[in-house]
C-alpha cells in the first residue's frame, strides 16, 4: 500500500536534479470560460516549482464540478490519481520512482513452516513493484534466497516473478 507521493522523475530547468516531490497542490487558472489545472511538484535539490498538466484550455462546462472542488482543496487523493494516470504521465513527459513511497503489509511469517503455502498478494494501488522484492521482504528472506527457490522451483506463480508488476497475483511456496 502506499504511504505517500512517488517522486516525479523530470529534470529540473535550474539545477538538473531529476527528482520532484508533488506534495498535492494544484493550480487553477481560468481564461473567460476555458480551464487551466496543474499540479505544483518541488525540485527536491533546489526547491524550483514545476506544473504538470492536468487540464489544459478545457471548458468550464465539461469539467465535473466535484473534480474542480477536490482541485481547489487541494485535494492529496486526486494529486495521487493523476500521477498514476498513464496519460497525464505521457502528456507531461515524466515517470515515477515509488522508492520509499509503499509498504508491505503481512500477516506475520508464522505460517513459514508449513510444508506449503499459497499466498494471494494484493495491491491497494497501482504500484509497479518487483515480486521477488515482496517475496523476500514478506517473507524476511533475502532477494538471493528468493532467487534461488525460484531456480530451484520451490517458488512458483501464474506470473512472471523476475519483472515488475502492478496488479494482484498469487504464489506458493513449497519447503
Amino acid at each position: 500500500m502506499p504511504t505517500c507521493l512517488p517522486l516525479v522523475i523530470r529534470r529540473c530547468h535550474s539545477c538538473a536534479a531529476e527528482r520532484f516531490r508533488a506534495n498535492g497542490k494544484f493550480r487553477v487558472n481560468a481564461n473567460h470560460k476555458l480551464l487551466d489545472a496543474w499540479l505544483l511538484a518541488l525540485c527536491t535539490a533546489c526547491g524550483e516549482t514545476t506544473k504538470l498538466t492536468a487540464l489544459e484550455r478545457t471548458h468550464v462546462r465539461s469539467v465535473r464540478p466535484e473534480l474542480l472542488d477536490r482541485m481547489h482543496a487541494n485535494d492529496p487523493g486526486l494529486a495521487a490519481e493523476l500521477l498514476q494516470d498513464p496519460v497525464v504521465r505521457h502528456r507531461n513527459h515524466v515517470a515515477l520512482d515509488w522508492a520509499g513511497a509503499w509498504r508491505l503489509c503481512t500477516g506475520g511469517t508464522d505460517r513459514l513452516d508449513r510444508e506449503g503455502i499459497d499466498v494471494a498478494v494484493r495491491f491497494a494501488a497501482p504500484i509497479p513493484v518487483r515480486p521477488a522484492r515482496l517475496i523476500a521482504e514478506g517473507c524476511g528472506l533475502s532477494r538471493g534466497a528468493v532467487g534461488r527457490l525460484i531456480t530451484e522451483g520451490r517458488l512458483v506463480s501464474a506470473v512472471r516473478l523476475s519483472g515488475k508488476l502492478s496488479a494482484d497475483f498469487t504464489f506458493t511456496l513449497k519447503r
